[in-house]
């Protein structure tokens, strides 16, 4: 197997979204039947109708695992909070408000180029160390804003994606929504592996949607010049101790 090629953009994506697009909850619901994980961190993953709903508890699930591994800090905390309960209706609610609907899809849940390698035989795209659950098929890209993604990272994967499986309405609200998602990755990652900078960015981007969406006292502004996002900033992952 191959773990040092980058897949093709457009056959990689293409089959990606029809995964999402053909998966089906066995419940209708977002969830999973069993506990996944991410690295050693557990997944909270009961099933729920409201994407949001589903969402915050995933959200809330690894920042409380963080604030345990990493200990206490009063500004993430209050930010944690504003976003699990003002943000996160802001953002999800809309996907399913006025007759909107998004289906429950099976996402890998931790793709990222770790995670994949190509068939020397038959040029496949291979996945594996999945941490799987029907989610919003958007919650799949979150991990490839994060500092740890470096072949994913490049934007013209998510373009390709977006042409086979276009942003759920408000569109103009994708964007927003992917720095959302990414948070759940950083954060995951970061209380594998305490003192890692992805903490204060995974901060900073909760900073930002807190700033547009729910603005708070008690906590930081946000800071361009630390998004990596902006930056292009990049980390050596722990790849054989997982995500």
């Amino acid at each position: 197997m191959d773990v040092t090629t980058a897949p093709d953009p457009v056959e990689f994506t293409s089959r990606l979204a029809e995964m999402h697009k053909t998966s089906q909850s066995p419940t209708g619901k977002f969830g999973f039947h069993v506990r996944t994980c991410d690295g050693d961190r557990a997944h909270i993953v009961d099933w729920e109708e409201s994407w949001a709903v589903f969402y915050r508890k995933l959200f809330l699930g690894v920042c409380r695992l963080d604030l345990e591994r990493n200990g206490p800090w009063p500004e993430f905390e209050r930010a944690m909070e504003q976003v699990a309960w003002k943000v996160i209706p802001r953002l999800l609610d809309p996907i399913q408000a006025e007759g909107r609907q998004i289906k429950p899809c099976i996402i890998h849940g931790d793709l990222w180029e770790g995670n994949m390698g190509i068939n020397l035989e038959t040029g496949d795209t291979l996945l594996f160390d999945a941490g799987s659950y029907f989610a919003h098929n958007e919650m799949e890209l979150g991990h490839w804003r994060c500092e740890f993604s470096s072949v994913f990272r490049s934007k013209v994967y998510t373009r390709h994606y977006l042409r086979n499986y276009p942003p759920a309405e408000p569109a103009e609200e994708f964007d927003d929504r992917n720095r959302l998602y990414s948070l759940k990755g950083a954060i995951n990652y970061s209380a594998g592996h305490p003192g890692s900078i992805l903490r204060k960015t995974a901060y900073n981007n909760m900073c930002y949607l807190c700033e547009k969406y729910a603005p708070i006292d008690g906590i930081d502004k946000y800071k361009s010049q630390i998004d990596p996002s902006i930056t292009g900033a990049r980390i050596s992952p722990h790849v054989a101790e997982g995500l």
